[in-house]
């Protein structure tokens, strides 16, 4: 059985971007192709530290991550080369809009004064990154079960070519993002994030 959100794509989503955008060719509308979920801990906590956040991302994604190593040694941080950094998982097509789902329906409404999202947060490339301060807005996490507060960068990865059919994708799909300028969603990039950099590297 298919995702509920893949079906949306495919009867609303899909017709409204063709008309809106005037593509010819049902395969030149843009669409999700990856979800890429990524958590850093600090070097300075403790050893298990790693292994905690691997366990709250399993529970939240329902995927075994892999394990982030740093790649080069630098003293003031208390880094070396090889050192565990944190965890990630990547998620496609069913696991994908599944997980979509929840993020748009159950997680952020219960993300205390929550505004929607920024609509600012695309790289240029049709690719959208949020930041996420607390893993217990996911109902997967037990409250009396975790062991330390731990954010994630979620990277959101499209086919679009451009912020605004990427931004016309999102919002088709029930993305809450904050009223928006067009000029806005326009904005040049800002710098890639180290989330936005580890994603590209994912196949």
């Amino acid at each position: 059985m298919k995702a509920r959100l893949y079906e949306r794509y495919i009867k609303e989503v899909v017709p409204a971007l063709r008309e809106k955008h005037k593509h010819a060719n049902p395969h030149q509308v843009p669409r999700m192709e990856k979800i890429v979920i990524n958590m850093g801990v600090s070097a300075s906590l403790e050893k298990s530290a790693v292994d905690d956040a691997a366990k709250d991302l399993a529970l939240i994604t329902g995927r075994k991550p892999a394990i982030s190593k740093s790649r080069h040694n630098i003293a003031n941080f208390k880094l070396r080369r090889g050192m565990p950094i944190g965890c990630r998982v990547t998620l496609r097509r069913d696991a994908m809009y599944e997980f979509f789902d929840r993020l748009i329906a159950t997680a952020l409404p219960r993300i205390r004064d929550f505004r929607g999202l920024s609509p600012r947060s695309f790289d240029g490339r049709g690719n959208y990154s949020l930041g996420v301060g607390d893993q217990t807005i996911f109902p997967e996490i037990e409250l009396d079960k975790i062991k330390r507060q731990q954010g994630m960068d979620i990277t959101i990865v499209t086919s679009a070519r451009t912020n605004e059919e990427a931004f016309d994708l999102l919002k088709l799909m029930g993305m809450p993002f904050a009223e928006a300028r067009q000029a806005e969603v326009r904005r040049a990039p800002a710098p890639a994030s180290e989330a936005q950099q580890d994603k590209t590297e994912q196949t």
